[in-house]
């Protein structure tokens, strides 16, 4: 290795501020992917050093240990020790610790520093550990562990100073002649019985727990009030999503309709004008449009992951969720089904008893994920006035909260079900480590939600823009015959295909270009919405966000657009979240098992719900 570069890997537990001290590192120059093979992210980054030195950051997964199975902890082991295919070994192991809690991250560093690679001791949080009164002698703490130790505060401007300073002082570093050894055989006893006596000689703490922390939880964590602030605080969330990022939709969808009518000037009347205006203008305009509202419902996950509360429902919907036949491990991975559920299932890896992982994955697709949003807020828009219900709460944004209380409701309905088919069942206590409350720190903030716009991006010029190009094609082709009455779509491959499936989905009120959404909706679910857009603009409307809701509201009674909204809110997942159940479970068996319960749980609502509405209506 070069004197001038440098290799680092950045590894610690879960909460240890690792990646906010990547951030501090790396600003926005990080790339974010996938490992080969699996669906956990895959973090680098790289910064220049005063004295000119170019180094390169890789931050691993968080781990507690080295001996669990769970795929990000054994992705993290086989970086290091060299096992993980197309990843060198790094320079340098910076091991980052909770300076608050040293007690559960000394052992992590312990197993890191007898793999035999360079390793520097980041103590972070010193801030937070001051402020407590906690008491570290460095100095000691780095003789007793032979490795050297420097103070962090990675949500502070300059907090990561004395890490950069070390690395620039640094020499070349020797790399071991045989590959690092692995720490799994050793001892836990003896890993502890170091932890307390490196503890007993560098570390003073007041008290185990901050008091502040403490006095929070009495009320955040109370069996009755806890669970009330919690539903309180989504159903705050769901309502924001319409009060702060509906303008922003509105005024994107404007801006588009602009846009496609320019365009549609300066083009000759022919195919080249109808693509670009109605399919790729028309189409990816009214899913780009839904971003903001999509943002908005990130925006507020990252503040609850990032105040450390998001642990704290997962403890507060332990009872609830063992009653219904899932288990508190099940909270993050269902919350990350949210945002898709192809993390969520992956998430399960973590749950050791196998048949409470296959009742998670199985109701992890209930979970409303972001790619529904656009749909709901198309239809609700477009169906649901905007009226204040007590003078505060908008109307709009209740159905959509009910909407995820619905899925919800779904998925422990079904796991409910699947613990009745199970004799055997075992409840499994939970444990799992509270990180301290602390305020979200807007740099953070602003890098998770770059990365998750940037996802959805490549997302909408990818699979969406393919999508949306064959559907415009579909409904421009063949055209009509002469002599043709009907409009020139009722003669197209859409047209007859559409009408072919409303045979099936006529029960539950859907026209022909509803049924044919559902098509291009099982590949992703935003695609319906591009579908719709493309459909109505080759008919002859404008394509952008308010024109197809004018245009469903025209075309669409409101019991047909409750009963489609429920559809989605239980409809058999898209074809990767599929991919990936076979893959987990190795089972195609289970494939079957998801998507035919949710197909039937979808139309029994949707039927149900179409003829409610249309008795009432």
């Amino acid at each position: 290795m070069s004197a001038a570069n440098l290799r680092i890997a950045l590894v610690g537990n879960p909460n240890c501020g690792k990646t906010a001290l990547f951030n501090q590192l790396t600003g926005g120059r990080q790339k974010v992917a996938n490992y080969a093979g699996v669906t956990v992210e895959r973090k680098e980054g790289r910064f220049t050093t005063p004295s000119g030195r170019h180094v390169q950051v890789l931050d691993l997964p968080g781990a507690y240990s080295f001996d669990s199975t769970s795929p990000d902890e054994r992705i993290t082991r086989d970086v290091l020790l060299g096992r993980y295919p197309g990843e060198a070994v790094p320079d340098l192991i910076v091991c980052v610790a909770d300076a608050t809690n040293l007690r559960l991250h000394l052992r992590f560093v312990l197993e890191v520093k007898r793999l035999g690679l360079p390793v520097l001791l980041a103590l972070n949080m010193m801030d937070a550990a001051t402020r407590r009164g906690i008491v570290i002698d460095v100095p000691e703490l780095q003789r007793r562990l032979g490795v050297q130790v420097v103070e962090t505060v990675a949500v502070r401007r300059g907090g990561a100073g004395a890490l950069i300073d070390s690395m620039d002082r640094m020499g070349p570093l020797e790399k071991p002649s045989s590959a690092p050894a692995s720490s799994g055989q050793q001892d836990h006893a003896d890993l502890h019985a170091e932890v307390r006596a490196l503890l007993a000689a560098a570390v003073t703490m007041p008290r185990a727990t901050d008091a502040r922390d403490d006095a929070i939880d009495r009320v955040a964590l109370h069996p009755v009030f806890g669970l009330m602030i919690l539903a309180l605080v989504m159903f705050l969330v769901f309502q924001a999503v319409y009060s702060v990022g509906k303008p922003m939709t509105d005024a994107i969808g404007d801006g588009f309709g602009w846009l496609g009518t320019e365009v549609g000037a300066w083009l000759p009347d022919g195919p080249l004008r109808s693509l670009l205006t109605d399919g790729v203008i028309g189409g990816l305009g009214t899913v780009l449009g839904f971003l903001p509202e999509i943002l908005v419902l990130f925006l507020f996950i990252l503040l609850l992951e990032e105040s450390g509360y998001l642990p704290r429902a997962a403890f507060l919907l332990d009872r609830v969720m063992v009653s219904v036949g899932l288990t508190g491990r099940s909270f993050i991975p269902l919350l990350s089904s949210f945002a898709c559920a192809i993390p969520g299932v992956m998430g399960t890896r973590s749950i050791t008893d196998p048949r409470d992982r296959l009742a998670t994955i199985l109701v992890a697709p209930l979970m409303t994920c972001s790619a529904r949003l656009p749909v709901y807020a198309l239809l609700i828009g477009a169906f649901i006035p905007i009226h204040h219900v007590f003078g505060v709460f908008n109307l709009q944004g209740l159905v959509l909260f009910a909407l995820y209380v619905a899925g919800i409701g779904g998925a422990m309905l079904v796991g409910w079900i699947l613990k009745r088919l199970r004799r055997d069942h075992v409840e499994h206590a939970l444990l799992m480590e509270l990180p301290s409350y602390r305020l979200p720190k807007p740099r953070d903030i602003a890098i998770g939600l770059w990365e998750r716009g940037s996802i959805f991006l490549k997302r909408l010029t990818g699979v969406i823009l393919a999508l949306t190009v064959l559907m415009w094609f579909l409904s421009t082709f063949p055209s009509p015959p002469a002599g043709a009455t009907g409009a020139a779509i009722d003669y197209s491959f859409a047209g007859y295909i559409g009408r072919g499936l409303q045979y099936l989905f006529a029960p539950l009120g859907f026209n022909w270009q509803i049924s044919l959404s559902l098509i291009p909706a099982f590949a992703a679910r935003e695609t319906a919405v591009a579908t719709l857009a493309t459909v109505y603009a080759v008919s002859g409307g404008d394509g952008d966000i308010v024109s197809l809701g004018h245009a469903l509201a025209a075309n669409f009674s409101l019991a047909s657009a409750l009963s489609l909204l429920v559809w989605f809110a239980f409809a058999p997942q898209c074809m990767s979240t599929l991919a990936v159940i076979r893959r987990e479970t190795r089972s195609a068996r289970i494939v079957a098992i998801s998507f035919g319960y949710m197909f039937v749980m979808a139309y029994a609502a949707s039927f149900l719900t179409y003829q409610i509405a249309r008795w009432l209506t």
